[in-house]
């Protein structure tokens, strides 16, 4: 079982990325919902962020005219989201953000059926992948969209990673640990691919940002803390919504191995409840 005091604390990271957030950022997340999503506009619809993280793709979807309810674990990512709400939406009745947990069942059902329900790279970290992906889906209407993105499964791979995160977040030391092993790691094995391919390192940090409006540094820090961590295949992800009654419309699969497949789903009916232990 994992403690709160296990957790990666996702929320101190956000705070610090907020200092870096521009409208070129904002923008790109906008593009990235368009992307995956097949739409120009969210106008008319409900969209529920399930872990806001930063806030970024509730203010995201909020611009591209959706009523948005955004709710994490994490205190401090709901302060954030809340935050980004006051720069720019400060009175505005169409967006609503409050702290809770996709393992509550009693939560989930309160808030009602959603259009759009998204939660990227959120609910491998809750500690019950299965029944947190089994309660977002059930948070979306029929012909409602599902928007997910949940690590790939890397066999040996992943369970290492799970020790270097589980270290990380256990102590102190552990923390100064995994930074002085890993960040070097990082910083070289990408110089290295951009050396292969005859690419300026500029031009990597550049394609980075353009990826969901994120920021390099911040994600090598998610990436290292992001604790507690389950993984699956797109098989497994495909399965288990394609038996609760929903149509695949996006399959892309993480660029490099350990990352994060992206699914979007169509709810075509109420399919059948799965084993989600």
């Amino acid at each position: 079982m994992t403690t709160d005091t296990d957790r990666f604390k996702f929320g101190e990271n956000w705070k610090r990325f907020l200092e870096v957030l521009n409208e070129e950022r904002i923008a790109e997340a906008e593009l990235s919902l368009r992307k995956h999503l097949g739409c120009e506009d969210l106008s008319g619809k409900t969209f529920l962020d399930i872990g806001s993280g930063s806030g970024v793709f509730s203010l995201a979807a909020r611009r591209l005219g959706a009523r948005v309810h955004s709710f994490d674990y994490d205190k401090q990512s709901v302060e954030c989201t809340q935050e980004l709400k006051n720069r720019f939406y400060a009175e505005d009745t169409d967006w609503t953000i409050e702290q809770g947990s996709v393992l509550d069942r009693k939560f989930m059902t309160q808030l009602g059926k959603f259009d759009v329900c998204y939660s990227w790279g959120v609910l491998h970290h809750t500690g019950s992948m299965w029944q947190a992906l089994y309660n977002a889906h059930d948070a979306a209407k029929e012909d409602g969209l599902m928007y997910i993105a949940i690590y790939n499964d890397e066999g040996i791979i992943s369970a290492v990673w799970k020790i270097v995160k589980k270290t990380y977040c256990h102590s102190g030391l552990g923390r100064i640990a995994m930074t002085a092993i890993f960040y070097p790691a990082f910083f070289f094995g990408g110089l290295l691919i951009d050396i292969v391919k005859l690419r300026n390192p500029a031009k990597r940090y550049s394609e980075h940002r353009k990826y969901r409006g994120m920021s390099l540094i911040h994600d090598w820090k998610d990436w290292l803390g992001g604790y507690p961590y389950q993984v699956a295949s797109t098989e497994e992800i495909t399965s288990f919504f394609e038996n609760l009654g929903h149509l695949s419309l996006v399959t892309e699969p993480t660029s490099h191995g350990f990352g994060n497949n992206q699914f979007v789903f169509k709810r075509t009916s109420n399919g059948r409840k799965p084993d989600t232990d």
